[in-house]
């Protein structure tokens, strides 16, 4: 694991409340793609579920972050791309699932028009940074 320094209110910039604006560490970058609603045979999960969606792709996350080494704590950036912004509460439940509230990444939410499929709502990446 490597050690992450978070910042959520640098000088001169408006304090963060549900991220950290900069997030530094020493070590090897990983980069997680994109993650959607599937489950190990690939059936999307919570069709029309914001929250069992976003469950289910913090839980991929989880695993493709074990994959490379890495944890949660590792993560210092998070991309929340939503169909509708209203999921956003859905995704920070399911991320303090993982992730507690003095160890948040940096973070970006934008809203898409579509993703790969109709019945995805969100699609999050990661980047992580582990200790050498």
């Amino acid at each position: 694991m490597s050690e992450l320094t978070r910042i959520s209110a640098p000088d001169g910039v408006f304090p963060a409340a549900q991220y950290s604006h900069v997030v530094m560490g020493t070590g090897r970058f990983v980069a997680i793609a994109g993650q959607l609603a599937l489950d190990e045979d690939g059936r999307p999960v919570g069709v029309g579920d914001p929250g069992a969606q976003a469950r289910q792709v913090f839980e991929n996350l989880h695993r493709c972050l074990a994959a490379a080494g890495a944890a949660f704590d590792d993560v210092v950036k998070l991309t929340f791309f939503v169909t509708d912004m209203a999921h956003l509460p859905a995704i920070r439940t399911a991320r303090a699932a993982h992730i507690p509230d003095d160890r948040l990444p940096a973070a970006s939410a934008v809203q898409v028009a579509a993703l790969v499929r109709p019945e995805f709502l969100m699609e999050i990446e990661a980047y992580a940074v582990v200790g050498e």
